[in-house]
């Protein structure tokens, strides 16, 4: 509410928009150069955009940034929330009324930072090959698009999770050739990895692998049979698994369902005239005079073998379509599927079509770089890293922690610990996982806003039968630090949703958990003369701490 007072005022002053106010004004680094900070350098520059046109004829195109600080500082009045206005060299500082931000900081609610958005969006994410059990990098895709659902469901929009199942893969037919009735989940990525490096000592294999795909889409009632116990005994897992760490779909739509629909897609491809057989007689759509020359040796997408039968992505161009028709379409994908994405986007260009918003993200590593693969073993399970994070929770019991709940208690812990860790790096970054330090409770681990969470219940707890006023007397930096923190969260999930960026929120949850700390640390609450206002302030700030991790899809604790 302050910074948009301020906004609006500097709008008026320089005829600048709002939104572009807003996306220049700074916090500066401490209190006595004020609590915000307009520069005004953009304001003394040439200006060629429209949105800059009033400016143009303005006062500010002669004058340099100092002056024109000065000039904003005699012109902007000072307001019942904005105490004093000042120019520091080039800049123009705010001084906020901090009692003000204090009465209203403490009125917030359970539902504090909620907007009213009314977008109807399609949310595609994780799509995991069913043929094993997840992997820790590939849940990343998963925890992200996860995050990102919560994030712009909080912000009011009408979000469809969607799950798209490759059920007509090369990977499904590896597996037909090795897999029996009696199998089960757990047995599927050693039964994946055993076909793998059979096929690698015997390529030969492959001619079947093809036969089974070309028999599935001809409608061979045997192998669609086979096929479907396949993903069928897969999809269950996955789902299982996904869903013990609070994370579940809308949809499961089959590639298989897009068969006959991809049929129509390659005809209204080839009226395009961009459709020709290679030299292999496959099909594929010439990508020339697209932004994908110069990306591939030969800019072209594959879209079915020499046998006709088609290909993931002529299948996928059918169910992006389908997506598109009802409404906004966003999809998360590794950044090894860039290229490919692009090649999509081009196809849909050609049939006048939407693209969809992309998310990608980067590779989790093992220690030493190395990237997680399935075909080779080289995996961590997800469900074996939540079950030694378990483990690794229980041993700290061990050490004198006494709860009422430890199984509850440690299954939270070990899944915080995974999300945050996932969700703390920008998604273009690779993160390197290390399992003990994304379980300590120390640092910038989810384990450790969880403990911050249950210090601030202890305190109300202690404080439990104290009714003390709530009065606003001087506040400590300590108090106006935390205060300020918490006024930051709405604007902070307002970009995450618009930047589709779940490392916005883990940072901030962060950075208010810290702030929290460094206020308990040196206020004292219960049994201070302050006692009502701080008691009231240490409560607000487990709603915003609440809300915010509920963002990332993890839980709090009362104790710990």
């Amino acid at each position: 509410m302050f910074k948009q007072e301020i906004v609006k005022l500097i709008s008026k002053q320089t005829k600048l928009k709002q939104q572009q106010v807003e996306n220049l004004i700074e916090v500066p680094p401490n209190h006595e150069m004020g609590d915000y900070a307009f520069p005004c350098f953009i304001l003394s520059k040439p200006k060629t955009d429209e949105m800059w046109e009033d400016v143009e004829k303005d006062f500010f195109k002669k004058k340099n940034p100092v002056e024109i600080a000065q000039h904003l500082a005699e012109k902007i009045k000072p307001t019942k929330n904005i105490e004093s206005i000042k120019a520091t060299g080039p800049y123009l500082n705010f001084f906020i009324n901090k009692k003000e931000l204090a009465k209203q900081i403490l009125k917030i609610s359970q539902n504090y930072g909620k907007g009213n958005q009314k977008e109807k969006i399609l949310l595609e994410h994780t799509s995991v090959n069913p043929n094993a059990s997840p992997h820790v990098g590939r849940a990343r895709n998963s925890i992200i698009g996860d995050s990102i659902y919560r994030i712009l469901s909080f912000l009011g929009n009408k979000i469809e999770r969607h799950y798209y199942v490759n059920d007509v893969s090369k990977q499904i037919a590896m597996l037909a050739l090795v897999f029996k009735p009696s199998d089960k989940f757990d047995d599927l990525l050693g039964k994946y990895v055993q076909i793998t490096k059979k096929i690698e000592k015997n390529p030969k294999l492959e001619k079947q692998i093809f036969e089974l795909l070309h028999k599935f889409e001809h409608g061979d009632k045997k192998t669609k049979a086979l096929f479907k116990k396949i993903v069928d005994t897969a999809i269950k897992g996955q789902k299982q698994v996904f869903s013990s760490i609070g994370i579940d779909f809308d949809y499961f739509d089959y590639e298989s369902r897009y068969l006959e629909e991809s049929k129509h897609i390659l005809k209204e491809l080839e009226a395009t005239g961009k459709l020709f057989k290679d030299e292999f007689g496959r099909q594929v759509l010439d990508l020339k005079n697209t932004k994908i020359v110069g990306k591939m040796k030969t800019p072209v997408l594959v879209l079915t073998r020499n046998d006709g039968t088609g290909l993931y992505p002529l299948r996928d161009i059918a169910y992006t379509i389908e997506k598109g028709k009802k409404g906004k379409n966003i999809i998360i994908l590794g950044e090894d599927q860039k290229l490919y994405f692009e090649q999509l986007c081009e196809a849909l260009k050609l049939l006048d079509k939407p693209c969809p918003e992309v998310v990608h993200y980067s590779f989790v590593l093992l220690k030493g770089g190395r990237k997680m693969a399935t075909r080779k073993g080289e995996v961590v399970l997800l469900e074996e890293f939540l079950e030694f994070a378990f483990k690794k929770a229980q041993q700290r019991a061990k050490e004198g922690l006494k709860l009422k709940n430890p199984k509850t208690v440690f299954k939270k812990i070990a899944i915080a610990a995974v999300k945050y860790a996932m969700l703390k790096n920008e998604n273009n970054k690779s993160i390197t996982f290390d399992l003990e330090e994304s379980l300590r409770f120390e640092g910038d681990t989810g384990p450790y806003l969880q403990y911050s969470y249950a210090r601030a219940s202890s305190i109300l707890r202690k404080a439990k039968q104290t009714k003390k006023q709530v009065r606003i007397n001087d506040l400590t930096d300590h108090e106006i630090n935390l205060i300020k923190k918490i006024s930051d969260f709405p604007g902070v999930v307002e970009r995450a949703g618009k930047n589709m960026n779940p490392s916005l929120i883990a940072n901030y949850s962060h950075e208010l958990a810290q702030t929290f700390n460094e206020f308990y640390h040196n206020c004292k609450v219960v049994g201070d003369k302050c006692e009502g206002f701080r008691i009231k302030l240490v409560d607000v700030f487990r709603i915003t701490l609440k809300n915010s991790l509920s963002l990332l899809g993890i839980e709090v604790m009362e104790e710990m």
